[in-house]
């Protein structure tokens, strides 16, 4: 069976990447000393600031799309079990249906505060 989330991923995780945010963050103008803004001689090019040690983000997301969609499996194979007749309980299907909702849910929050964060740096650098 093919991954089309994995791939996605990847797609994004090397887009980021190749625009250098991957690698560490460029903060325009950290070398400037005190008042030397645009109206100053300071140096005017940015420092990367490299990331702490562990998962790369990419990894981080990864994982993340992969438990949720293994929570949206085991909710639908629970689901399954229930109308087949086999000994699951209503509960279990509602429990097991409600989590991977809020799992997704919280995917969604995760995407959308990551997309804002990112427009703001593209906004500060541009």
């Amino acid at each position: 069976m093919s991954d089309p989330i994995g791939a996605a991923v990847s797609r994004f995780t090397q887009s980021l990447s190749s625009s250098g945010l991957g690698q560490g963050m460029s903060l325009p103008g950290a070398n400037q000393g005190v008042g030397a803004g645009r109206l100053g001689g300071g140096d005017s090019t940015a420092r990367q600031v490299p990331l702490a040690d562990g998962p790369s983000f990419g990894d981080t997301l990864k994982k993340a799309i992969n438990d949720v969609s293994a929570q949206q499996d085991k909710a639908s194979d629970t689901l399954g079990a229930f109308l087949r007749g086999e000994n699951v309980e209503l509960h279990q299907v509602m429990a097991a249906t409600e989590e991977a909702q809020i799992s997704l849910q919280m995917l969604i929050e995760v995407r959308n505060k990551f997309t804002d964060a990112y427009k703001s740096l593209a906004n500060m650098q541009g």
